[in-house]
């Protein structure tokens, strides 16, 4: 494993990874907490944890707001991956990020490390379809950011405090988020695998960032396996190019060629795979997680749940907040009228990358006089419909696409999750994936009370009023 930092930022604010926000360089906020960059570009090499890759990842800055976001440089054209859980895949051992058919492996423990530090944006590009793995914990991805040290941003850190529990449970294993008054995300993992299981004794760690050091107590605990989980993994072709020197493989005596770094490691990387598996919320999370037994699969379904009710805490707050555009707007700009006008409100439009939009769903529908006569749903082709017409709402936004009119032109990947039916209110939501002066693509979904209704990828061509 090799980690790089330019040499003229060798050494600089090595203090900035347990320092206060106001040992970071940038000017101090007038209220609440800036968001957070890399001062430098840095690089980490190395191979890949399960099937030996070299691989090259770059860290760099990013401007405000753009979150944690990956790149598969490596493939032409590059893809790029953003660090959220709507994008992770269920594999085993492991948290994988895809979009298409570009996947990106291992990304759990430098998504740890990012947390730890408070790095909010982030542009990871990186050659190969997985991270290096170094000594299996999070230093080989902290230590770097660490010598080059942290910026502050102009715009304020967004935090979601979590109102609700929620217990995600899979046979003898869970975790579950509760409602927390003070800020920052506390972990408390309890490591137990019965008492046939004497090699790794049960275990409990409890970390709180406005306690606890990330860097000195969480981030060196290297990810571990058992023997015979080992000789599985090398029979099958994979961990091929380490030995129990490189990784903590635990026998019936303990480490194999290798010691402990803590007496309690397994169960403090436990902890650190939480951390960077919640990351993908999108988001920090003010909340207390309690786990038991919980590995990577469970920790995405909490990091699901956690990001759809943090969308539908967004949501509630711009209903409260005020109207983006309310029903003569959307007329203003659409030609469609009752009963196609299937988009009542949009509550929020960012710029021309995203847009929010509502259709309450009354028994008054006239669709439902005949789907179906006591048992009203909503069509799906009226579900897709009023996608679509949300989409055409955003793509109107843009400079370019002004005075046109969106036609729809084809559909891919439709999905209908959800009966939707009277009493409901619909969420939209539009998504660009590519847009240009002629035609525009778009990633959509309708939800209700935050579980997916349908999703599909909508493409448009624009076109002038006459035209249409």
């Amino acid at each position: 494993m090799v980690t790089e930092v330019p040499s003229s930022q060798r050494g600089f604010r090595e203090g900035a990874l347990t320092a206060s926000p106001s040992a970071v360089k940038g000017p101090r906020p007038p209220s609440g907490e800036r968001q957070r960059t890399l001062a430098a570009s840095v690089t980490v090499r190395g191979k890949g944890l399960l099937h030996g890759q070299d691989a090259t990842l770059e860290i760099n800055p990013a401007p405000a707001g753009t979150g944690i976001v990956f790149e598969r440089t490596d493939l032409s054209p590059p893809v790029t991956i953003p660090a959220l859980v709507s994008h992770v895949i269920p594999k085993a051992r492991r948290t994988t990020l895809r979009v298409g058919d570009a996947t990106i492996d291992t990304v759990e423990h430098c998504l740890s490390a990012l947390a730890g530090l408070r790095v909010d944006n982030a542009v990871l590009r990186i050659a190969g379809p997985e991270l290096p793995l170094g000594d299996g914990s999070a230093l080989p991805f902290l230590e770097p950011i660490r010598a080059v040290g942290l910026v502050e941003q102009d715009a304020l850190r967004r935090t979601f405090q979590l109102r609700e529990p929620i217990v995600v449970e899979d046979g003898n294993a869970m975790i579950a988020a509760m409602p927390r008054s003070e800020e920052g995300m506390e972990v408390v993992y309890d490591l137990d695998y019965g008492p046939t299981e004497h090699r790794i004794p049960r275990q409990m760690q409890v970390f709180d960032p406005a306690r606890d050091d990330y860097a000195k107590n969480i981030a060196p605990a290297r990810t571990y396996s058992l023997s015979e989980e080992a000789e599985k993994l090398w029979a099958a072709g994979m961990c091929r190019h380490l030995t129990p020197r490189e990784a903590l493989v635990i026998g019936p005596d303990g480490p194999i060629d290798n010691a402990f770094r803590f007496s309690n490691e397994p169960v403090r990387h436990k902890l650190l795979d939480v951390l960077g598996d919640l990351y993908l919320v999108g988001r920090p999370v003010q909340c207390r997680v309690i786990a038991y037994r919980s590995g990577h699969g469970l920790n995405r379904q909490l990091a699901q749940q956690l990001r759809r009710a943090m969308k539908a805490a967004d949501l509630a707050e711009s209903l409260v907040a005020g109207r983006a555009m309310d029903s003569r707007a959307i007329q203003r700009l659409l030609p469609h009228r009752f009963p196609m006008l299937l988009v009542d409100r949009v509550v929020e439009i960012d710029g021309e990358r995203r847009a929010v939009g509502v259709k309450n769903v009354t028994a008054n529908e006239p669709f439902f006089q005949g789907h179906y006569p006591g048992t009203p749903i909503m069509p799906g082709v009226l579900i897709v419909e009023a996608m679509a017409q949300l989409g055409g709402l955003l793509l109107s936004r843009t400079l370019e696409h002004t005075g046109r009119v969106a036609l729809l032109l084809s559909l891919d990947k439709v999905k209908l999750r959800k009966a939707v039916t009277p009493g409901d209110q619909l969420v939209l939501e539009a998504e660009t994936i590519r847009a240009n002066a002629r035609t525009a693509s778009l990633r959509c979904r309708a939800s209700v009370g935050g579980k997916p209704a349908a999703e599909a990828e909508i493409r448009f061509m624009m076109v002038d009023p006459e035209q249409a």
